[in-house]
């Protein structure tokens, strides 16, 4: 049986980049590109034209009146289930920080390697984050307070994208108490979502990428 695909918008107003991101994309037998915009009004304006896809791998710096932290908060807004990369060529700090709490679930930077982004793709699909390792130094996180070791344990289950009830089987605990501690965690952190715990996860060696 094949595998169901994947179906991936691109907006980049580089040319080859797109090109070269979907010869590279559609090589693989569970992706589908279904189109390509030059930026975030276009794509916005033909999301829904293209079956809205599953994944909208965007460059943060795109021409036109909404860069890409805006794009990401309106494709969210109007299409919840859509899930966002961002792509960037720089080292942002506060441009990485807004688009992750605009709600993108997966950040890489362009000099990353192709399979990373295939990873990344693959990984928002099915529900968890992921963050280019080399970018999450970036985020600005401060002074790690200290976590229980049960904190710890929670915070690391969350990282690699299990979700409260998952974590609660694995813990022998409830659901609502995983709830209970994953909102410390966030608060504890200054964090405002799950793809932020992932960034500070790497970012401390509680998770790898391997373990994504």
């Amino acid at each position: 049986m094949a595998s169901p695909l994947i179906r991936v918008a691109l907006a980049d107003d580089h040319q080859v980049v797109v090109y070269a991101l979907r010869t590279f994309l559609e090589s693989f037998a569970d992706i589908s590109v279904v189109g390509v915009a030059s930026s975030g009004e276009e794509i916005l304006e033909k999301l829904t034209a293209w079956k809205r896809p599953h994944v909208v791998v965007l460059d943060l710096l795109m021409p036109g009146g909404i860069d890409g932290v805006e794009t990401t908060r309106r494709v969210i807004a109007q299409y919840p289930e859509i899930r966002v990369v961002a792509l960037t060529a720089s080292t942002d700090e506060a441009r990485m920080n807004a688009v992750l709490r605009a709600g993108a679930t997966g950040y890489l930077r362009k000099d990353a390697e192709p399979e990373l982004l295939l990873r990344a793709i693959r990984a928002v699909h099915l529900g968890k984050s992921f963050i280019d390792p080399s970018a999450s130094g970036s985020v600005l996180f401060g002074r790690a307070p200290e976590l229980s070791p049960r904190e710890l344990e929670v915070l690391r289950e969350a990282a690699i994208g299990r979700s409260n009830r998952e974590i609660g089987e694995r813990l022998f605990v409830s659901e609502e108490t995983i709830k209970t501690h994953v909102a410390h965690i966030l608060s504890k952190l200054a964090l405002q979502n799950r793809t932020q715990l992932v960034a500070y996860a790497i970012k401390h060696q509680i998770v790898s990428l391997e373990d994504l």
